[in-house]
């Protein structure tokens, strides 16, 4: 269900990437690399495929929690919603924190971004290797405090959908708006490689946990950005940029002396 509701939404992000296309085109305020773009979707294809038929692992483990949930939370009442979205944009903060933290998260992380140009084509780069990674630990304790798997589902997905207009450098700072929300201007600092702004801005839908945890940085108007992972990726092939980080990750391990070497290799910070 949540693959229905979230692929209905796939003509509008058709419409915005050509809109971006234009504007882009039309200003000539940045470059628009097509190669880019069609590795990122051939990525997102493979992407969707195999979350679409691995469904049953999330949901499983997610099920799992709740069979073992402290409460079971009436969806229907009007306090359901607001506690489940800030529920799951805690999580995600963790998550998506830790991601870049722990090599093993990295991994799959790190193909999302490989991207060195930024427009909406960026946000479906999206790894391929989240099972291995186990993100869906982070919001199993969502589905033990009480909430059903399928709405923990349906909210990361809609959560993720969400991040999709903030791919751009097209939209400039919004006001007031910066203050609560994840907004183009943040997430532009979070994709910088610049060493002022990496790791930084984690927030899904909100800003407001990183400005809590002390990993909000806002976007300097005299500081231009550079997109991109710190050590550069050429690769133009998807499977070669899906599986890239794995591929340094195992090379580390294998040769690593000790074993204190090989579990920093793959619970170290990446490198």
């Amino acid at each position: 269900m949540e693959y229905t509701l979230v692929s209905r939404l796939f003509p509008i992000f058709a419409i915005a990437i050509a809109i971006e296309l234009m504007l882009v085109r039309h200003h000539r305020k940045q470059i628009y690399s097509w190669q880019e773009s069609l590795d990122s979707l051939g990525i997102f294809l493979v992407y969707y495929l195999t979350q679409a038929i691995f469904i049953f692992v999330p949901a499983g483990l997610l099920l799992f929690a709740w069979q073992y949930r402290l409460f079971t939370i009436p969806i229907e009442r009007w306090w359901s919603m607001p506690l489940l979205f800030i529920s799951l944009e805690f999580c995600y903060y963790w998550y998506h924190r830790t991601a870049h933290t722990i090599r093993w998260l990295w991994a799959t992380h790190a193909v999302h971004h490989s991207v060195r140009h930024f427009n909406f084509s960026a946000a479906y780069r999206l790894g391929w290797t989240s099972l291995l990674s186990g993100n869906i630990i982070f919001f199993m304790p969502i589905s033990w405090l009480g909430f059903p798997p399928t709405a923990v589902i349906i909210g990361l997905s809609l959560t993720l959908a969400y991040q999709f207009w903030i791919h751009t450098e097209l939209i400039p700072k919004l006001g007031v708006l910066e203050w609560i929300f994840n907004t183009p201007s943040h997430h532009r600092v979070h994709h910088a490689a610049n060493s002022e702004y990496i790791d930084r801005n984690y927030g899904g839908v909100l800003i407001i946990f990183d400005r809590l945890f002390g990993t909000f940085a806002e976007e300097k108007s005299d500081r231009s950005i550079v997109y991109g992972l710190t050590h550069p990726l050429s690769a133009q092939n998807p499977f070669e940029i899906a599986l890239h980080e794995w591929d340094r990750l195992f090379k580390d391990i294998f040769a690593a002396k000790t074993w204190r070497e090989r579990l920093s290799a793959i619970f170290g910070a990446p490198v």
